[in-house]
């Protein structure tokens, strides 16, 4: 059974528990789910310390925009997982992202909300829309396709 399906918030530590990432990949530090299965909201917290700032610019850091689309597609992730019987068993491989927009440069110091809602679910096919804020100001944002899939076992 999953002891996630009622809980409604979640650490760094519940949030590796359910997806497949790593150091230095896991790149959410904190979840709220508002409508289970529905919508979600991640929380980065952007600082000088993460590895891409060293070389991301040299004297500008800035976090490169595809990062932005992976922690939006890990929020993503996150969404379903949490409500499938078994998430060690299922992983979710995206397949397209459609309608993406940069805004404004993400920086240091920045507190990155994610908010993801689920647009549409058919079988293993998913669709999300992502947007990223910054002071309640729009950053990126993005469509995003994905499929549920059987996780291989090590």
């Amino acid at each position: 059974m999953n002891q996630f399906k009622s809980q409604t918030k979640f650490d760094i530590n519940d949030i590796i528990k359910v997806l497949p990432h790593r150091y230095p990949f896991i790149l959410i530090d904190r979840i709220k789910i508002t409508e289970p299965g529905e919508r979600l909201i991640a929380l980065k917290n952007m600082t000088i310390n993460e590895p891409f700032f060293q070389g991301h610019f040299p004297g500008q850091p800035v976090m490169p925009g595809v990062l932005s689309l992976e922690i939006m597609a890990q929020a993503g992730s996150f969404l379903m997982l949490s409500q499938v019987e078994d998430p060690l068993s299922t992983n979710m491989f995206f397949s397209a992202v459609e309608k993406t927009k940069f805004r404004k440069p993400i920086i240091p110091g920045d507190q990155l909300m994610v908010y993801m809602t689920l647009v549409k679910k058919k079988l293993n096919l998913c669709k999300f829309h992502g947007v990223c804020k910054v002071d309640d100001e729009i950053v990126a944002e993005a469509f995003f396709s994905a499929n549920l899939v059987d996780r291989i076992r090590e």
